[in-house]
Order: C-alpha cells, then sequence, then structure tokens
C-alpha cells in the first residue's frame, strides 16, 4: 500500500450503519463542550477579569491562530502522505496535545498574562487541527453517496450542537450554585477531557478506517484551479466572519447592551444553540428536495434580516432578542450541516479533474479558513470595541449603539457575500454520481492493471 494512497470507502457497499454513525459523530460533542468558554467567553474573561486588555488579548488570540496558516496546510499534506494508517495515529496526538492545554487555558493560575494565554491557545489549536483535519477527512471517505455524506456531517454537527448547548447550559447551573467565572470555565475543561477519554477511544476503536484506492499524484500545485473549491472556501470564510463575529461579542451584547444578567446571558445561547439542534434535521430534508448548496444559501438570506433586528436592540429587550436567537439559531442548522457535506463532494470532484489525492489537505484549508476568520474577527474587532470606551462604569450611548451596530450589521454584510460566491454551485445530486461513477470505473481500471 503506498503512504499517498487516497481513501475509498467501506461503507459504500452498503448502508452506513447506526452504530458507525454514532461512534464517529459522539467526538464532535466532545470537541464542542470548549466552543462557547474558548470563543466567547475566553475573551472577555481575559480582557477584564485576568486583566490583560481587549487590545491585547485580540491581538494574541490573532497571533495564536495565525500559526494556523502553517500548521493546517501541513497536516493536511501528512494526513495525505499517511493515507488510512496514519488517521488514528494524528487523532490521538492531536487529543493528547488539545487537553492539557484547554485545562490551561481555562485554569490560569494567579498572574497569568499575555505569554500563557499565547502557550495555552497556540498549542490547544495545534491539537484540535491534529484532531480535526484527520477527523473530516475520515468523515468524508465514510461514504461517497450523496445524501450519506449528509447524514454524517448531521450526526455529526447534531453531536457538535449538544455540546454546545452542554457548555452553555452548565455554566447557567453553576452560576444558581455561586460559582465564579472562573470557576466555571476551569470545571468545562475537565468536563471536556473527561468525556473526552470514552469518546475518542470509541472513534479509534470500532470506526472503520477507509480503504486505499488507486495511487495518483498529491500535490498542491493548481489548486486554485478548483473554481467549485475555491469558491466554497471564500463562501465558507465569510460565513465564519459573519459568525465569529457575533460570538465574540455576544457577551458585551448581552451585559452593556441588553443589560441581561448571566444567567440570563447562557439561557439565550441555550436557546441559539437548543433551535440549531431542531434546524437540523429540518436543513437535512430541505437539501434532500433541493440542493445542499441552495439550501445552505436560503438558511443565510433567512438569517440577515432575523439578526439585522439586534442593532436596534436596547436595555429590557430580551425577549425579542431571544426570538433572533431562535430564528438564526435554527438557521445556523444549515451552517453546521451543509457546508462540509458540500466540501467533500467537492474533493470528489477534485479527485476526479486533476487526479492528485489531497482530500486532507484540502480539508486542511477549509479548517484552516475557520479559524483564521475567527482569528481576523478576535484581532480586529476587539481592538476595535476597546475604542468604544465600554470599560467605564457608565459607557456612553452612542458607543452602546455603536457595539449593536458591529454586532449584528457587519456580519450580515458577509453574509450577503457568501451567498453570493455559493448559490451558484453546479455540483447537484445528479453530478455528483456522475463524479462516483466515473471514479469507481477509473479506480477499478486501476485495480484491474496492478493485479
Amino acid at each position: 500500500m503506498s503512504a499517498s494512497s487516497d481513501f475509498a470507502s467501506p461503507a459504500d457497499q452498503g448502508q452506513l450503519s447506526g452504530r458507525t454513525l454514532f461512534a464517529y459523530s459522539l467526538p464532535g460533542l466532545v470537541t464542542a463542550i470548549p466552543t462557547i468558554p474558548v470563543f466567547t467567553l475566553v475573551p472577555v474573561f481575559y480582557a477584564w477579569d485576568v486583566g490583560i486588555g481587549l487590545a491585547v488579548t485580540g491581538l494574541i488570540l490573532f497571533l495564536s491562530r495565525a500559526l494556523d496558516v502553517v500548521t493546517d496546510p501541513l497536516i493536511g499534506r501528512l494526513t495525505d502522505h499517511y493515507g488510512p494508517d496514519g488517521l488514528r495515529i494524528l487523532v490521538l496526538a492531536g487529543a493528547l496535545i488539545a487537553a492539557p492545554s484547554l485545562v490551561m487555558l481555562l485554569s490560569p493560575p494567579s498572574g497569568a498574562g499575555p505569554v500563557w494565554l499565547f502557550m495555552c491557545s497556540a498549542f490547544l489549536y495545534l491539537g484540535w487541527t491534529l484532531v480535526q483535519v484527520p477527523y473530516l477527512t475520515w468523515g468524508a471517505r465514510l461514504s461517497s453517496k450523496y445524501h450519506d455524506r449528509t447524514r454524517l456531517t448531521s450526526g455529526r454537527e447534531t453531536a457538535v450542537i449538544c455540546g454546545i448547548l452542554l457548555s452553555g447550559s452548565l455554566p447557567a447551573v453553576l452560576g444558581f450554585l455561586h460559582f465564579d467565572e472562573a470557576q466555571r470555565l476551569s470545571l468545562l475543561g475537565w468536563i471536556a477531557v473527561a468525556f473526552g477519554i470514552p469518546a475518542f477511544t470509541l472513534l479509534l476503536r470500532t470506526v472503520p478506517l477507509p480503504k486505499p484506492v488507486a495511487p495518483a499524484q498529491s500535490s498542491w500545485r493548481g489548486i486554485t484551479d478548483n473554481r467549485l473549491f475555491v469558491r466554497l472556501l471564500g463562501a465558507w470564510f465569510l460565513n465564519g466572519l459573519a459568525n465569529g463575529i457575533p460570538a465574540i461579542l455576544f457577551p458585551l451584547f448581552c451585559s452593556q447592551v441588553l443589560e441581561t444578567s448571566d444567567q440570563t446571558r447562557n439561557l439565550l445561547l441555550a436557546l441559539y444553540f437548543g433551535s440549531a439542534v431542531i434546524g437540523i434535521p429540518v436543513w437535512l430534508t430541505i437539501s434532500r428536495r433541493f440542493s445542499k448548496h441552495h439550501s445552505w444559501s436560503l438558511a443565510m438570506t433567512i438569517t440577515c434580516p432575523a439578526f439585522a433586528v439586534a442593532a436596534f436592540l436596547g436595555p429590557g429587550d430580551t425577549t425579542l432578542f431571544a426570538v433572533v436567537c431562535l430564528v438564526t439559531g435554527l438557521c445556523l442548522g444549515a451552517d453546521l450541516a451543509l457546508p462540509p457535506a458540500i466540501q467533500a463532494d467537492v474533493a470528489d470532484w477534485d479527485r476526479l479533474r486533476f487526479r492528485r489525492n489531497r482530500t486532507a489537505s484540502l480539508f486542511a484549508l477549509w479548517n484552516m479558513a475557520s479559524k483564521l476568520a475567527l482569528a481576523i474577527a478576535a484581532g480586529t474587532i476587539l481592538p476595535l470595541v476597546s475604542q468604544l470606551g465600554l470599560e467605564q462604569p457608565t459607557p456612553p450611548a452612542d458607543s452602546l449603539r455603536m457595539l449593536a451596530m458591529i454586532y449584528a450589521l457587519i456580519p450580515c454584510v458577509f453574509k450577503l457575500t457568501a451567498i453570493a460566491l455559493v448559490s451558484g454551485l453546479p455540483l447537484t445530486q445528479q453530478r455528483h454520481a456522475a463524479i462516483i461513477s466515473r471514479l469507481d470505473r477509473r479506480d477499478y481500471s486501476a485495480e484491474g492493471r496492478r493485479l
């Protein structure tokens, strides 16, 4: 077997089993538990509670995530090079790096400063990449069937949403039990590690590895010639910016604009992500009637006017904002379930058209775009809002209005641009079936020549 062999699906010979789907999806819950703490709560916690400041915190988070520009493509090439045999090794290595980094990031000692934040977050993102790139590639090759892939991504992202719900509801429960912010963050880190041990053990021991197929050249050369991938990656990046800005500003928006308590903030988060759980099967059904990219475009189109309402809310408008969270949360289900499934289809087109085995490399760029979007959001938005005077005991009314505008309207601009990129993708179910048929014939011929 060549180290650079691409992957074929063992599941293509029959229906994807529920046991495999469960074992593959479960780590999504574990990787999602730190999502709210790391992406939403850590920036404000380090800026205000630890005392680093908004601007410095934003810069550090940007720099630590900027390292992904190097590590993500490198890990993608490693995954492509070592093929199926490397998937388990890379996932295990990533988990062993990410677990202690997460605990240290969420449990800073007295006197922790910028260096601590940078080192912990940099190693956490490295471990996360070592897990995510092979994990996503593994899922893309468990089945080449158009709707099975949507089942896989829907199952994984449902587990992700359940993990996010857990991380959103636990702080509310711990708040009622009089745990402070630092204690809540620390406990969430340990919970993620505790859930991770059985979840990753199940993944590594029970989920079948893809089988190698005919070797082909693996190269970055000409990757921009894949126009479908470039368009989809651009839409994914812009949508990541659109989702990253409000994720980072959510605690500030709730406390400063709506003037809600921490408990109410956590309940709103639970409503948002709980709606996404409901939304995933809804969008899965819609994508069976229409194409995946049209369904995703529809979800983003609905999100924009609903989210724009938040720009005009103020103190006491919690009920209206709850409606915004409900509608946009339902649409988040499409954001989570559909784009990775489209990306897997595009990777098949890449293998057919360019005869290169770079599925993991494409997913590495996909992963990098997601994290880079969050890095840019943190590196630009936090320094920007730090100039609004929000740290004053009574922030100016104009500053609060500007915060609301940044929170709600800038993301809509990015969403609309993403819609323009993705809405006309030509990769329908029928065209993807033709791609898989041609790949099967080519792989069968290559296997015959080797025999």
